[in-house]
């Protein structure tokens, strides 16, 4: 139990602690700061107070404009930050609570903050690990017979995204323009995006990496795996049909990418862990792992238009759902040699589950535009609209606590009139 005063439903207890980069109007500088009930605690007002023996040397990552130097000290550094916050934060701690100068200066109001990117993202990989999903995608494509491709039971699909792109939950996204090929019959057109979509996913950042050449062994990855975050992967169904044979997702996806503010830590996580979905056939010796490294996270998804008094409940799912895990997936991102750097970001790809209601895009609960999805009160889409606002949610639930992630939001601009 906290000295804060945190609300039964809140998101940021004692027990999730998450980490993000915040400013306020007083005092632009963007700095490290630990989300506790409505408020942030300010890390560069209390780095002093650090006397681990990793932090005490290292105290100025806290001082930063991105997690990326903390990231990249490592999964000790992280676990004595832990340890030391949760302490520091604790009812029966008075170092914090009892001095009301240092309290002022390092308890800052959520409401009155500005949230950013929590890390200078070098790389972004996108992955296919949800096998309901693919199957579904495979379905309207390819047919019942041909849903799955050889490969995807063997291994973790992957692309590499546009890191440029990925923005801060509550950034607008425009429309995006391109060519399509709505008429197989006739040549491609050049226009605005006609069928555009949402992805519900989560994210994870990477903490020291490897250098090039030397894999991450699955029984290591673990060690490299900071934290994960909420995210939506916008896409442009048109032109990614007509533009992804044969080297994938390219203009339909790299116009943006929104992340959640807030960097959940896998310690904060680990009470929800559970088993890992069995995997038939049995991947190859290197992604094998029998830990347990999968996570009981409820996801929502709502939508609101412009003409609507309150979001609509698009769909519900859970991260439980996902085919490789995480471990799997940077052991396979590695196996080649390539190297990881602190702050990369990996996504999991479409979050669906095996009914209806869990299907993680509109593409799959309007199947490819055949249905109409009922928003209530008489509001349907197919698609998104301009203006529809699009509000990820998830959270872990404890016995009388949550572990949660915040809002990943964003809103539909029309597309640009150039």
């Amino acid at each position: 139990m906290s000295f804060v005063d945190v609300q039964e439903h809140s998101d940021f207890p004692i027990q999730n602690l998450p980490y993000g980069i915040f400013s306020t109007s007083d005092e632009p500088r963007r700095r490290v700061g630990v989300a506790i009930g409505s408020f942030i605690l300010d890390l560069s007002a209390v780095k002093h107070l650090f006397q681990g023996l990793i932090l005490s040397k290292h105290s100025d990552v806290f001082d930063q404009p991105s997690l990326n130097s903390f990231m990249a000290l490592g999964h000790s550094a992280w676990k004595e930050a832990r340890v030391y916050l949760q302490r520091l934060l604790s009812a029966t701690e008075p170092t914090l609570r009892d001095d009301v100068a240092l309290r002022q200066r390092a308890l800052v109001p959520q409401a009155s903050a500005s949230l950013h990117l929590p890390a200078e993202i070098g790389d972004y990989t996108d992955f296919y690990s949800s096998r309901d999903h693919a199957t579904n995608v495979g379905i309207m494509f390819r047919g019942k017979e041909n849903a799955l491709m050889p490969n995807w039971l063997h291994l973790p699909v992957g692309y590499h995204g546009r890191a440029s792109s990925v923005v801060v939950s509550g950034t607008p996204i425009r429309r995006p323009k391109g060519q399509m090929r709505p008429d197989d019959a006739k040549p491609p057109v050049f226009g605005v995006c006609k069928l555009l979509d949402i992805e519900l996913e989560m994210a994870f950042f990477t903490g020291p990496g490897n250098a090039l050449g030397e894999p991450i062994p699955i029984q290591e990855a673990e060690k490299h795996i900071f934290g994960m975050v909420l995210m939506n992967d916008w896409s442009a169904r048109d032109i990614q049909k007509w533009e992804y044979v044969p080297l994938g997702p390219f203009l339909g996806k790299s116009f943006g990418t929104t992340i959640s503010p807030w960097v959940v830590p896998m310690e904060a996580l680990m009470p929800f862990v559970l088993p890992n979905t069995v995997q038939d056939p049995p991947p190859l010796p290197y992604l094998c792992d029998d830990r347990p490294y999968t996570f009981d996270i409820n996801l929502s998804v709502s939508v609101k238009g412009e003409d609507m008094s309150e979001p609509a409940t698009l769909c519900k799912s859970n991260f439980k759902y996902m085919y490789w895990t995480m471990k799997q997936q940077l052991a396979h991102h590695t196996i080649n040699g390539c190297n990881i750097r602190p702050g990369d970001l990996l996504a999991s790809g479409t979050i669906s589950g095996p009914e209806e209601s869990s299907f993680g895009s509109m593409l799959e609960l309007s199947w490819k535009g055949t249905k109409v999805i009922d928003l209530g009160n008489g509001h349907t889409r197919k698609f998104l609209r301009d203006g529809d606002e699009v509000f990820i949610t998830g959270f872990c639930q404890g016995q009388g606590y949550r572990v949660g992630f915040g809002c990943c939001a964003g809103k539909v601009l029309p597309a640009s009139s150039v």
